[in-house]
C-alpha cells in the first residue's frame, strides 16, 4: 500500500448525509474541551474554514455570527474549525464579536475524518489544505444537509433555509 505524502494525499470520504455524524473532542476559542456530542438535541452548523483572519474566512465568520440569533430561534449552534490554534481563534473571536464556538483542529485530525483536507493548488503550488464545507447535523446525530466547496456570498442565508426546510419535515 502506497505511503501517503504531500505528493501522494490520502483520499478524502465525506461523511454522506443521512449517516451519523464522526464525534470529535477540540479546544474553543476559550480553552474549553467541546464535544459534538454535547450538542445533542441540537441542530449543528460544522463548518470547516482554512484560516483565520483571511478575507472569504472573516466574511464567512461575520455572515454565521450575523445569522446567529436566526439560528438559536430554530435551536441551532455555531461550530466554526479550522487548524488554527486556541490563541489564533480567541483573537479572531474577540476582533469579529464572535458569540458561536471556534474549534483548534491543529492536526487536522477532525478535518480528516469529515474529509475537507485535500489537496489544493495556488498559483500552480501543491499543498495540503482545508476546502471549505458546512455540515447540517440534526438532533439525533446524522447529517442533515453538506455543502460541498462552499461559496461564501449568502451562504449563511442558504444555511437557514435548508435547516428551515427540515425543521419543516
Amino acid at each position: 500500500m502506497a505511503k501517503h505524502t504531500a505528493t501522494t494525499p490520502a483520499k478524502h470520504i465525506l461523511p454522506n448525509v443521512g449517516r451519523k455524524a464522526p464525534d470529535f473532542k477540540l479546544l474553543d476559542q476559550a480553552g474549553d474541551t467541546r464535544r459534538l456530542k454535547d450538542y445533542r438535541e441540537q441542530w449543528v452548523v460544522l463548518y470547516f474554514y482554512p484560516k483565520d483572519n483571511t478575507p472569504g474566512c472573516t466574511k464567512e465568520a461575520c455572515q454565521f455570527r450575523d445569522a446567529t440569533r436566526r439560528l438559536t430561534r430554530r435551536s441551532a449552534v455555531v461550530l466554526g474549525v479550522s487548524p488554527d490554534s486556541q490563541t489564533s481563534h480567541e483573537k479572531f473571536a474577540v476582533k469579529l464579536g464572535l458569540s458561536f464556538r471556534l474549534l483548534a483542529d491543529e492536526s487536522a485530525t477532525v478535518c480528516k475524518t469529515y474529509g475537507v483536507w485535500q489537496q489544493k493548488t495556488l498559483y500552480g503550488r501543491k499543498f495540503m489544505g482545508v476546502v471549505r464545507t458546512t455540515y447540517l447535523i440534526a438532533p439525533d446525530g446524522k447529517i442533515a444537509h453538506r455543502w460541498d466547496r462552499v461559496r461564501v456570498p449568502d451562504h449563511a442565508d442558504d444555511v437557514l433555509a435548508t435547516l428551515d426546510q427540515h425543521i419543516a419535515r
